[in-house]
């Protein structure tokens, strides 16, 4: 934005110049001379080459020239020395044979024709010079230190005046501050002097800039003397002297005033203008504020000015009044040509002002006007000179000569009488080329006499251009204020005046502005690494744009790391060298735009350096340091690290902080180390490298100032007590000699401490102690000069052992089925002999109610933290009955338990039955078979089937129930429609209410000559024993998108009698069964299936140990819908031996075959009892061989079983045949905690509610309860047999 204003400034000046030049006469028309160019009128000359003193002139015919020397004619051709240049009035003046101070005079050039005359000012020649130093013998200075000094310099006069500073003998500049500055006439000044300003190289140098040489002064030597110290005193002036001061500047000029002030302290200078403001922008401060300097001066700065000296012992003030002179300036411009057609009129105003007021004197072709010839037509008033009704022939040039005492103005202007016709000097066919909104100005110079009116077309020239946007100026410029596009297209202008006119075309394009889309922007980067700045940018397209980067308004380095890009530059490795303003600039031929952004190179600081222990205590130091370059990220804080050579030699601790603002810490210390300190820089990239290490710091020995922490007593045996303690570190230990003084005494006794000492050591044992009494207890440091305060005392216990007694008054109050809540009395503390930690309860199923066979369980424990007195039992069995005790223990172990005690849990609700098979379907009618529950949990009373149609919607219509007797395990349903989808939920029921129920689907069938042997009976899971059942209708094409399976989360994991497979399953289809094939088997083999019926595990049983399967679960809804298949899991078994058992020498078994063996006799002896006598007796065999013998009804009398007859007597024993691996199958309902429970400990909270794990299925369980009459020789399977044959 800044370069687009300056460029419509410039511009606008471009545009201000173009109207205010001075009328340009063709040259090949009749004028009088114009003097185009001339030496200053202040000309210095290098006295070793030639002189040049110019004036060049133009006019029609071309004019001839003159010189006169100190106001007299120089006859140039009579000097061999001096030649003309050809055609030009420049003078050359060959100093090879001539002094060049033989030519220090003042010239002036006259330059004529026929029209008329022009003089040059007044040049005044002179030589520069640069005298050597005179010779001198300069004292020594010897002066007291604190005094003021002043070193003169007093260099020879030159011209110009030459530069001054003051170096040392290497040439290096002796360094200045607001104590030691060099004044405005080149002396040193010194407001109070050091020792360190003893030298003997004080030199002041000259510099001549003419003639480029440098002469120095004798050196000047400087002792100063330290004998006492000097007192301290008010500020005074060196220079200026006295109160106050006068200065004369003129306008245009620099001012520049000093104040130079003496005084201990070294005082500070301060300015102000008393009249008024400082003016900011044209006002400096040099030399340590001692030097005002203000620029380009106006009358406005006259004035006073006041500097005021200032220490902290007072102050002193010097006022300078500033008066500004002026020589001549021009008011409104030097005056312009003048052109004038015979008969016209016209004024040339010569305008100027100075202080004092100038005086106006004209001439005409070189003399004075009062002594041209008289002419009518014109009229001198003052500074201006009327013509009127001027005539051919009346041509001249007039000079303006303004003056006062400060110097002079002379300007040359011909009045030039001329008959033209018009013609435009500006080039026909000029294509103007301007950006979008910028001011347009196109030109048409023109010259004619008269001057000719100009007017101008655009394009189709339908009308004149002489209204907004357009602006025709006095000149014929034709300007648009704010161009755009549409203001592109063919100009042309006619000028037009007495005598004729003449027309010229010229073009004008508007183009797109260059603008930068996107800036680079301010980047920090660490060194080494890498930087691009962005430039994106718009222009317009019929431009050649051109991309410069500039480094801090300078060109970029040569360096192969910068990268210039068509619009970024890229700079690779930065070093700080790299940071900068970085500025991009997009130039075309007519505009151009630019942008800059800061690179800030950033790095870890500098170490610190020049570290200094200083107020030394025994205890405390302080640390100074002076910090390191923080390469451009601010040091944020220091951190201070100590080594103590004398415990940890090679190791660096942390000691403090301090903020990055300070330099110094006060550090506290220990006794007994030898300390080393360091510091490191922190700011935002990273810590410095630590400083060099201080000096050692020493610190004396003291007794120790803490404690060891962390006494406690605890006993590993019931006769000791362990004492032990937190030992002291190295620098804890204040001293050598470091040990502890250990004491204890039994608490509640009435004793004396008993005292022991320990070294190198962090605990003692105290034997023979009574069990599980409390101890106070104290550990001190001492070291060789004394003993740290009187320690603390600690309660400790000595050691425990176990319990002596067990909980009283124990008590199981069943609140369930399945929950059980246990009350005990708490054991006396006496008998407790150690922390009490809690009660734990053991608890076991001894077996379950409805069989008598005993259960052989692992005990439960259930812990309970604390000193409770009850406890929750849940997870428990229904109807079985449960043993426990309970048992206190400490942190010794636990005590004896208490007497065993039972409770029996009451009948709960029964699980679902193990499986529900659809067989014969028919027209009109199913039958289902099932088993009964697996987990019967009382005794079942009765059977609930209920059963609704399902349509192809999955829509379920009414709802039929049936009851069914405890005795039956199938049933066939009637009156069902043909083709029709049944859903049936059957339950079980005991006295505490109905169970879950299990869910089977099947369909009726067509026709009875549908009904076929299915090869695999799905709906059933068995792949045994196919059953017949209805054939599914044909499926429905599946859709093209398979939706997500429902399964999720699968696992196996092995049990005692198979393959745990677990899942979880969201889907709705009810038909889910499991599928399994070994792995690597061949195409012909197919896939094993087992239904789950609804559950979210199962147990295969099949599969081979050191074979793996792989298995997947398959969910099947009705015929329409597609089968879901889960991921497939490889399971691979185990190789494991069998574990047989050998029960031929179980007590149990033994007498269970001898009861065999004895009923098998007498059942021989009176089958041949009655086949002697011939007669027989039918046994009726009982309908269901699969139902539960405890379900058949007995005879009250002789306690035999049902009816029976002797028809049946050459069958085999029911039951009687004994498996081949010669072993007994245990009752299947011989049930167990352990079948259920992982037999660990358990939790209770203090609410006694339960928090242990008891989850799982029994891995010795068998399928189902229906088998095991015809597979468990059990005593109960014996007697049926027995009856059989009765």
């Amino acid at each position: 934005m800044m370069e687009r204003r300056r460029m419509d400034v410039a511009l606008l000046v471009l545009f201000l110049v173009q109207l205010t030049t001075a009328l340009e006469v063709p040259l090949d028309l009749p004028q009088p001379p114009t003097i185009t160019h001339q030496s200053p009128k202040d000309y210095i000359i290098d006295p070793r080459e030639n002189i040049i003193i110019h004036c060049e002139a133009k006019g029609k015919p071309h004019p001839s020239f003159s010189w006169t020397r100190n106001g007299t004619h120089f006859d140039i051709d009579e000097d061999p020395n001096v030649t003309m240049k050809p055609h030009s009035g420049t003078m050359v003046v060959d100093i090879s044979r001539a002094k060049a101070e033989h030519y220090e005079s003042v010239y002036q050039c006259t330059s004529r024709n026929k029209h008329g005359t022009a003089v040059s000012n007044n040049i005044v020649v002179q030589q520069s010079r640069s005298p050597l130093w005179s010779k001198e013998k300069l004292k020594a200075m010897v002066v007291q230190e604190g005094v003021s000094m002043v070193l003169p310099c007093r260099p020879p006069a030159g011209l110009p005046p030459p530069i001054i500073f003051w170096m040392d003998n290497n040439f290096q500049k002796l360094p200045q501050s607001s104590r030691v500055s060099q004044s405005l006439n080149g002396d040193l000044y010194f407001s109070n002097v050091l020792r360190e300003d003893s030298r003997n190289d004080y030199i002041c140098y000259a510099r001549f800039p003419y003639t480029q040489t440098i002469q120095q002064k004798q050196p000047i030597s400087v002792k100063v003397l330290n004998k006492e110290p000097a007192d301290e005193r008010k500020p005074t002036f060196l220079i200026p002297s006295g109160p106050s001061s006068s200065k004369m500047v003129l306008r245009g000029q620099v001012l520049e005033m000093e104040c130079i002030a003496e005084g201990l302290p070294t005082p500070e200078v301060s300015w102000i203008k008393v009249s008024g403001d400082l003016p900011a922008k044209r006002t400096f401060f040099l030399h340590y504020q001692k030097t005002l300097r203000i620029v380009n001066v106006s009358e406005s700065d006259a004035g006073d000015y006041r500097c005021t000296a200032r220490n902290r012992l007072g102050s002193v003030h010097h006022t300078i009044k500033v008066n500004v002179k002026a020589a001549p300036y021009w008011i409104s411009g030097a005056p312009r040509n003048l052109v004038l057609a015979p008969g016209e009129s016209g004024v040339l105003t010569c305008r100027a002002s100075g202080t004092p007021k100038p005086l106006v004197t004209w001439a005409m072709n070189g003399i004075p006007i009062e002594n041209s010839p008289k002419d009518l037509s014109r009229k001198v008033e003052d500074d201006t000179i009327i013509f009127t009704d001027v005539q051919t022939g009346s041509s001249a040039v007039f000079q303006c000569n303004v003056s006062n005492d400060y110097g002079y103005l002379l300007s040359n202007a011909f009045v030039n009488v001329l008959s033209e016709t018009p013609r435009v000097l500006t080039p026909s066919n000029k294509v103007y080329q301007v950006i979008k909104n910028h001011p347009a100005l196109i030109d048409c110079a023109s010259f004619g006499s008269p001057i000719p009116k100009i007017t101008w077309f655009k394009d189709s020239r339908a009308s004149t251009l002489d209204g907004d946007p357009y602006i025709v100026h006095d000149n014929g410029t034709l300007e648009i204020h704010v161009a755009q596009a549409r203001n592109s297209g063919k100009y042309t202008c006619v000028a037009r005046n007495t005598l004729g006119n003449y027309e010229n075309h010229v073009y004008l394009e508007v183009k797109e502005p260059t603008r930068i889309l996107k800036q680079p922007e301010y980047k920090v980067v660490q060194r080494g690494r890498s930087v691009v700045f962005e430039c994106k940018v718009k222009h317009d397209p019929s431009l050649i744009p051109t991309m410069t980067w500039l480094k801090d308004d300078g060109e970029l380095p040569d360096d192969e790391r910068l990268i210039v890009d068509s619009d970024s530059l890229a700079i690779s490795d930065v070093t700080e060298n790299d940071a900068g303003v970085y500025t991009c600039i997009m130039n075309t031929t007519l505009d151009h735009d630019s942008a800059s952004a800061e690179l800030t190179v950033v790095e870890r600081p500098d170490p610190p350096t020049d570290l200094e222990l200083t107020d030394q205590k025994k205890r405390s130091v302080q640390l100074t340091w002076t910090p390191g370059d923080e390469h451009n990220s601010p040091i944020q804080k220091f951190l201070i690290q100590f080594e103590d050579s004398l415990h940890h030699r090679g190791h660096w601790h942390n000691l403090t902080e301090v903020p990055g603002s300070k330099t110094t810490a006060h550090l506290k210390l220990s006794p007994y180390m030898h300390y080393t300190f360091r510091v490191l820089a922190l700011n935002a990239v990273n810590l410095s490298r630590p400083s060099f290490p201080s000096r050692m710091f020493k610190t004396e020995p003291a007794a120790p100032d803490e404690n060891p922490t962390g006494v406690q007593g605890l006993g590993t045996e019931h006769d000791n007590l362990v004492i032990s303690w937190k030992p002291l570190t190295g620098l804890q230990s204040n001293g050598p000699g470091l040990h502890y003084r250990v004491m204890w005494r039994q608490k509640l006794v009435d004793s004396d401490w008993t005292t022991v000492t320990v070294a190198n050591n962090s605990k003692f044992v105290v034997s023979g102690t009574p069990t599980f009494v409390p101890y106070e207890l104290r550990v001190q440091a001492v070291n060789e000069q004394g003993a740290a305060a009187e320690p603390q005392t600690a309660i400790g216990f000595s050691g425990e052992d176990l319990p002596v007694a067990a909980p009283e008054n124990v008590q199981a109050m069943l609140l369930n089925s399945t929950l059980a809540k246990v009350h005990w009395e708490p054991v006396p503390a006496r008998s407790i002999r150690g922390h009490l930690k809690g009660y734990r309860v053991y608890y076991w199923r001894d077996r379950s109610l409805h069989k008598h066979n005993p259960h052989h369980a692992e005990k439960q424990i259930l812990t309970f933290s604390g000193n409770h007195t009850h406890g929750m039992l849940p997870g428990l069995h229904p109807f079985s009955l449960y043993s426990f005790n309970v048992r206190l223990y400490n942190g010794k172990g636990e005590g004896p338990p208490s007497p065993t005690q039972q409770f029996e849990t009451p009948e709960g609700v029964p699980g679902p039955p193990t499986s529900l098979l659809v067989t014969n379907p028919n027209l009109d009618s199913l039958t289902l078979e099932w088993s009964p529950p697996h987990d019967r949990n009382g005794h079942i009373t009765g059977y609930t089937l209920k059963y609704q149609p399902v349509n192809d919607s999955n829509e379920l219509g009414p709802l039929e129930e049936l009851a069914l007797p405890a005795n039956e395990t199938s049933v066939t349903v009637f009156s069902l429609k043909y083709s029709t989808r049944y859903k049936f939920y059957l339950n079980a029921i005991t006295v505490s209410g109905a169970g879950p129920a299990i869910s089977q689907e099947a369909v009726t069938i067509m026709d009875e000559a549908l009904i076929s042997q299915h090869e695999v009976d799905v709906a059933t899971g068995n792949t045994q024993t196919p059953h017949p059942i209805a054939p599914s209708p044909p499926r429905r094409p599946p859709h093209k998108a398979q939706p997500a399976s429902p399964f999720k989360n699968i696992s196996s994991s092995f049990v005692e009698d198979g393959t745990l497979i677990s899942w979880e399953y969201w889907g709705p289809e009810k038909n889910v069964y499991v599928e399994y094939i070994v792995k690597n088997s061949e195409g012909e083999e197919e896939w094993q299936k087992e239904l789950v019926n609804g559950s979210q595990n199962v147990t295969l049983k099949g599969l081979k140990g050191g074979l793996s399967y792989r298995v997947r679960l398959v969910a099947q809804g009705h015929h329409d819908q597609p089968l879901h298949h889960s991921e497939e899991l490889v399971v691979s078994v185990p190789a494991v031996a069998s574990r047989q058992v050998d029960i031929a020498t179980q007590g149990w078994f033994i007498g269970l075959m001898c009861a065999i063996a004895l009923l098998i006799l007498i059942l021989l002896i009176i089958c041949f009892i009655q086949r002697n006598k011939g007669g027989k007796y039918p046994v009726k065999e009982k309908e269901d061989a699969h139902t539960d013998p405890e379900f058949q009804p007995m005879k009250d009398d002789d306690c035999t079983f049902g009816e029976y007859s002797d028809n049946e007597d050459h069958k085999p024993l029911k039951g009687s045949r004994t498996p081949s691996n010669g072993t007994v199958k245990r009752d299947d309902s011989d049930d167990s905690l352990v079948d259920y429970g992982d037999g660990g400990d358990g939790q209770f909270n203090e609410d006694g509610s339960f928090i242990g794990q008891y989850s799982g299925k029994s891995a010795s369980r068998e399928t189902a309860e229906g088998h095991e009459s015809s597979e468990a020789p059990s005593p109960i399977n014996a007697m049926n047999s027995l009856n059989s044959f009765v």
